[in-house]
């Protein structure tokens, strides 16, 4: 069984704000349009992606996608 957390008054300290980040529900709804391309990268990146990918319960397929998008959304 789970011990019950005990929450007290303390001060909290600085506390930041930060900007709203998250995509709104529309955004994730939407399915973009994707297209099959072959890609030849490192050993050292395709590991990096599946070892973060596991970690983090998704697709390192998906990763390297979202990746990508925000790379080319930044520069356009």
């Amino acid at each position: 069984m789970r011990r019950k957390i005990k929450y007290t008054d303390e001060p909290m300290g600085k506390v930041k704000v930060v900007a709203d980040f998250l995509p709104s529900p529309q955004e994730l709804a939407l399915k973009d349009e994707t297209v099959k391309v072959t890609l030849s990268l490192s050993r050292a990146s395709v590991d990096f992606f599946k070892g973060e990918a596991k970690r983090h319960n998704t697709q390192y397929q998906k990763m390297i996608r979202r990746l990508l998008d925000e790379y080319a959304a930044r520069q356009a």
